[in-house]
């Protein structure tokens, strides 16, 4: 079994490098990269919550925290308390910089899913789910700060009571329901199209193979949520928490790498363009008259494809 650290730092360099794909992708789309997209910058915000996360967690690994066997609250020396306490203060860090990855590469999706669902009954599902989404990240961030875990410093108390502070179960429980269950919505948006669509077989097994990456996001939050609580003491979470979160920078970038693996190889849009013929289209890689859900589902070109705006692929 690979360690953390190898297995972290290939994870990372493999997320980053399909990030840094998409942002070649986009800007030999658009031409500028102040043609750039709200989603594009949230992206470089996941970035470095991400790069935070990996780094932060390598250190954590080797640390103990505030969470401590009652037994063994008698054997704490000065020196181990100090150990703890920064252990602890780089938990919190941890728990911060993986809800922001997770939850921002939520938002980078939606962003893309409000534009290939322009125009078709499902936008309205889209922006139901944003609701819900952006709700229960405002809503899970105040439990932690403000509820969970009183007086706030407590987070990094040794020893403390209050297993809320250290073994932060209230949370975890929160943030599983809260991950969960916007994961499988969004889940289902694109799914019935697809399953409806009209691609080729060999197209459909990408797209599968998206999904199937987004299914594996959804494991992991499982697995690491199971190991904190059935194994809090073991290093088997952190292992998860990397997996999802690298999972989900893969998922939420792929999909803009398209337009750049057109013109390095020549390939053709999925709907069968070649890759001049909608360089500058206002779409997504997978979106728009000709590539997008749209598309997948049978409807005509819209007036709102004609506009004379900076026409952009994401």
């Amino acid at each position: 079994m690979l360690s953390l650290l190898v297995e972290s730092w290939i994870w990372y360099s493999f997320a980053t490098l399909v990030a840094l794909t998409r942002f070649i992708s986009r800007w030999a789309q658009l031409g500028a990269f102040k043609r750039f997209q709200p989603e594009d910058y949230v992206m470089v915000i996941v970035l470095m919550f991400y790069t935070v996360l990996v780094s932060v967690m390598n250190i954590v690994a080797h640390l103990d925290t505030n969470l401590i066997l009652p037994e063994d609250i008698p054997s704490l020396t000065p020196d181990s308390i100090k150990s703890r306490i920064r252990g602890s203060k780089l938990v919190l860090v941890v728990e911060q910089s993986m809800i922001m990855t997770i939850w921002g590469c939520k938002i980078c999706l939606l962003l893309m899913y409000n534009k290939l669902t322009f125009g078709l009954k499902q936008q309205l599902a889209v922006k139901i789910v944003g609701f819900y989404v952006v709700g229960n990240l405002i809503i899970m961030e105040v439990l932690y700060f403000g509820v969970w875990c009183r007086p706030f410093y407590n987070y990094w108390a040794v020893p403390v009571a209050n297993e809320q502070c250290s073994a932060a179960i209230h949370h975890l429980i929160t943030n599983a329901v809260f991950n969960i269950s916007s994961d499988l919505m969004m889940l289902c948006i694109p799914l019935p199209l697809l399953i409806t669509s009209q691609l080729p077989r060999a197209k459909k097994f990408i797209l599968c193979g998206l999904f199937g990456l987004a299914v594996f996001v959804i494991l992991c939050a499982i697995l690491n949520k199971y190991y904190s609580f059935a194994h809090p003491f073991s290093p088997e979470w952190t292992f998860w928490y990397i997996r999802e979160a690298s999972t989900a920078i893969l998922v939420a970038n792929i999909p803009m790498c398209w337009a750049l693996m057109r013109r390095l190889f020549n390939l053709r849009s999925f709907n069968g363009s070649s890759p001049h013929t909608h360089s500058r289209s206002k779409s997504l890689p997978l979106s728009g008259p000709n590539n997008g859900l749209s598309s997948l589902h049978g409807r005509k070109k819209s007036n709102f494809h004609e506009s004379p705006r900076p026409k952009h692929n994401a």
